[in-house]
């Protein structure tokens, strides 16, 4: 019988394997991530050299409406991953069923699918969303122009979507960066020569992107073709359209369209609110948002990591693997989360400075800093528990914590703490994070109470 000093010994040296596989798989997520605001640091660069305000705030307008759009479509990131994961896993203990191939198939004719209709009904979208923004007659109409061309990148932008969830979930880190690295490149590069050197303005914004984005989907389709995994194609169209699998597909990913367009929601009412309250404070939650979304991109590259790890144990059906994962991946997630915290006690107010020169700006986000300093710590069980979540497919809870914590609580606590002003709206969101991360840690938890392996898989995660 084994010692406990040889049993502590076995899980010290499996967590410290499973810590190099994990940041193996992170790291390159995490750069890839903090690439994506670089393309509309980008933008406004290139058009703010321009003779007139209006092609930026056409280009801002009509870049929020596709933010909107394409995020809703998020779930086809998502929920490839997870779905991938699984069948990575599946795979890997002598599944001969060519589930990775036919994930994809489907996720890509789904992909396509929305892509077109899209297109199809770009009219009604563009004219009900810019009747929301009500923006004056020119930038409204620069706008339109901009949605018009950029709404035919919709199938590529979807698509990429599939193929960076396809590629995280076979624990292929390198390609997602390879394929956002080399399209953002291309992107800039044509921000460039369309608008400053053939005088395209916000129109040549919107062909940059719409290049690009056809431009990655073509290299990820390369990345991918060079699978193991794909070598020999065994998917026919009767696979492609069995409705049993479909189904499944679908289910995971109605939960996660739900779950996404909240999210979306709760941050254009808190954008909203800050707006109403004045100019000075949409500037200010603008640049904290700004290093919420840097502490997002950090954490979430622990989280597509153990997406895909997660997946893989619940394909294997390795519970005590699980368990593993989501330990080691919490420490992680905490030192990372802590890191932040600590960087922006020690240096927010000079970042402050780096992004406004705007003395009125500079000083009241200094007001509510503290909230930045805090919000790593206490949002990073919601990053780690929606990689977990994702990756055993547990959509549907998902869906709902979002939709409780954006009704039972964001909006309740925004509107008992209006007379605190931006400081109510920054608790809001704080407790909104805070109750995501802890209800799917609860359900986590309840799920684990089995008490056997056999009862995991039939009731929990695994079933």
């Amino acid at each position: 019988m084994r010692s406990i000093n040889d049993l502590n010994q076995g899980e010290s040296v499996a967590d410290s394997a499973l810590n190099k596989r994990i940041w193996a798989i992170a790291w390159p997520l995490i750069i890839a991530n903090i690439t994506v605001p670089l393309l509309g640091l980008v933008d406004a660069a290139v058009l703010g050299h321009l003779d007139s305000p209006v092609y930026l705030g056409a280009v801002a307008i009509g870049a929020n409406i596709f933010s909107f759009i394409f995020w809703g479509f998020g779930f086809l990131r998502m929920g490839t991953t997870g779905l991938v994961a699984q069948a990575y896993g599946a795979q890997q203990t002598g599944n001969k069923r060519p589930l990775l191939q036919l994930v994809l198939s489907q996720a890509l004719t789904l992909a396509v699918t929305i892509g077109v209709l899209l297109i199809i009904t770009q009219a009604l979208i563009f004219q009900f969303a810019l009747y929301l923004i009500d923006g004056s007659e020119e930038v409204t109409e620069l706008a339109r122009r901009y949605c018009e061309i950029r709404i035919y990148s919709a199938p590529a932008t979807l698509v990429h979507y599939v193929l960076i969830g396809w590629l995280i979930g076979t624990q292929n880190s390198r390609g997602p960066l390879i394929i956002l690295i080399v399209a953002n490149g291309i992107n800039i590069v044509l921000d460039y020569w369309f608008v400053m050197g053939l005088g395209w303005k916000s129109e040549g914004v919107a062909w940059a992107t719409l290049i690009a984005e056809y431009s990655s989907a073509a290299i990820g389709i390369v990345i991918i073709t060079r699978s193991q995994w794909l070598k020999k194609w065994q998917i026919t169209l009767r696979d492609l359209f069995n409705l049993q699998r479909f189904s499944h597909l679908l289910q995971v990913n109605r939960h996660l369209f739900v779950r996404t367009i909240t999210l979306l929601f709760t941050f254009a009412f808190f954008t909203s609110q800050g707006a109403q309250q004045s100019d000075l404070i949409l500037a200010v939650n603008a640049v904290l948002l700004t290093f919420l979304l840097l502490i997002s991109n950090g954490l979430d590259g622990i989280a597509n990591a153990a997406e895909a790890l997660v997946g893989e144990a619940v394909g294997q059906k390795n519970s005590r693997y699980f368990k593993q994962i989501i330990r080691v991946s919490a420490i992680w997630s905490f030192l990372t989360a802590a890191f932040f915290s600590l960087i922006f006690w020690l240096f927010g107010a000079n970042i402050i400075h780096l992004l406004s020169n705007i003395p009125e700006v500079v000083a009241s986000a200094q007001q509510y800093l503290i909230w930045i300093v805090l919000l790593p710590i206490i949002a990073m069980p919601s990053y780690l528990f929606d990689g977990v979540f994702i990756g055993a497919t547990r959509s549907r809870d998902m869906q709902n914590t979002m939709l409780m914590a954006t009704l039972l609580v964001f909006l309740p606590i925004w509107w008992l703490t209006q007379g605190w002003g931006n400081h109510g709206l920054w608790f809001a969101l704080t407790l909104f994070l805070l109750f995501r991360g802890g209800a799917l840690a609860v359900l986590y938890l309840r799920s684990m109470k089995k008490s056997t392996v056999q009862d995991v898989h039939e009731q929990g995660f695994f079933k």
